[in-house]
Order: C-alpha cells, then structure tokens, then sequence
C-alpha cells in the first residue's frame, strides 16, 4: 500500500540569513507572496521567523504583527505561525517572556493563530502559559526522548512538533515514546537538513502531518537545488512512501 503526504506545513524561512537562497523571504511583504504560493501549492498551514528592518530575526510586536498581518491578507483562511526560539533573545528567558508577552498589544488579525515553542529551552512552561493568555495555540517542539519525558510530566499539548535534528535521533523510538507516556497532542513530524526529505517519506508511511519549506532544506529530495518554498510542497506533497 502506498501512501501520499496529504496534510503539510510550509515554514518559509526560519533562521536562515537574508540571501542565503534567492526566494528567501524576510520581509512582509516577501513572506506574503511567498505564503500565497506555496498554499496555492497545497499548503494547509503557514510557519515564518519575522524580521527586523535589519533581517535579523525578532520576537518583537511590531515585527511579529507586521509579518502575520501581510501573510494573513495574502492567505485570509490559511493558520499562521511563529517561532519563539530563545536564540532570538540572546538566550535570555525574561526577555523572551516579555516580547512574547508584548503581542497582548496587537489586534487579533496581527497575533498569530500558533507558536512553536521548543520544550529543551528553559522557560517552556512560563512562555506555554502566556501564549495561552494570548490565545495562540501551542505547538511543542520535541527533539529528543528527554523531551518526551518532560512533556509527560507537563501533560501534553494539542499540537507537538516531532522536530529530528540529529541523525542520531530516532523519531519512530520518540513517537512511541510519547504513545507509550500517554502524552496527548496530534503529531507533525520533520527533519531538518539532509533529515528533511527521510522525515517526510516517515511522515508518508506512518500517516502523519509533515513540513516543508526553505528553512528546512533548499533542495529536492534528489539534490537539485530548488526555486521556492512552492516548489518544495509541491515535491513534498507529491511524494509517495511504502506503508
């Protein structure tokens, strides 16, 4: 039985510097026709790092409201994401807490519908619960079995991000792993780099969501270098796997 990837994220750009590929968005306005495409592609969903004026990426209102409403006005009916990464603070957990804390300023069309929130970063907890004063939704991002043991300990989340970073992970021992504990929340699993493409024929056989886009890869599960985030859900989603 074979199987198509039938339900993707696109995640635009993440920490990659401007012009580290040639349809890299970083600006709003770049972010919104780069959005627009790849959920004409088939994209259900939107993930995007905002920037500074400078391309630096930042957690601040008025970069995060200026990125999500461009996206949301080119993609009206399209979730939208952000990261919170702590790298963006300089690893400093207050200050993420409070520019996390500052979106309780923007108009709910300017907030995203969802964060990522990575569980090995100190200060999970206390950022899951202002995102949830916010009413943006939580997506865990799970790396490794250690996570999966804390986020038992912290009773789950509706969304977990099944993040596989390392070849050394093994995402199938992560998922069971979290089936194992119990752990509630639907999963979305993918790879990062040359763990991209291997992630989304796992995601294939095992029937779950995957993600796709610039900042995870720049090339074709062959290694052709590729044109734009459209042109990777477009691979992703025509991508076929043995169950």
């Amino acid at each position: 039985m074979l199987r198509p990837i039938a339900r993707l994220k696109v995640a635009l750009n993440g920490s990659r510097p401007p012009g580290a590929h040639p349809a890299l968005p970083c600006t709003p306005a770049e972010l919104a026709v780069a959005a627009q495409a790849a959920v004409a592609g088939g994209a259900e969903a939107v993930h995007l790092h905002p920037r500074r004026a400078d391309g630096r990426e930042s957690l601040d209102a008025a970069d995060v409201g200026a990125a999500v409403s461009a996206v949301r006005e080119a993609c009206p009916a399209t979730p939208i994401g952000v990261t919170t990464g702590l790298w963006i603070s300089g690893r400093d957990v207050a200050a993420r807490g409070r520019a996390v804390a500052g979106w309780a300023g923007l108009p709910r069309y300017r907030r995203p519908d969802f964060a990522s929130a990575n569980v090995s970063e100190p200060g999970f907890t206390d950022l899951v619960t202002t995102l949830r004063e916010l009413d943006v939704a939580v997506e865990a991002g799970v790396w490794t079995l250690a996570d999966a043991d804390a986020l038992s300990i912290a009773g789950g989340l509706p969304r977990l991000l099944v993040e596989v970073m390392r070849p050394e992970t093994d995402a199938e021992a992560v998922l069971a792993r979290l089936d194992t504990l119990g752990v509630r929340g639907e999963r979305l699993l993918h790879g990062d780099g040359e763990l991209c493409w291997p992630m989304v024929a796992l995601a294939g056989r095992l029937g779950l969501p995957t993600r796709i886009g610039l900042e995870d890869t720049l090339t074709s599960p062959d290694g052709r270098p590729v044109a734009d985030n459209a042109e990777l859900v477009r691979l992703a989603l025509s991508a076929w796997s043995a169950a």
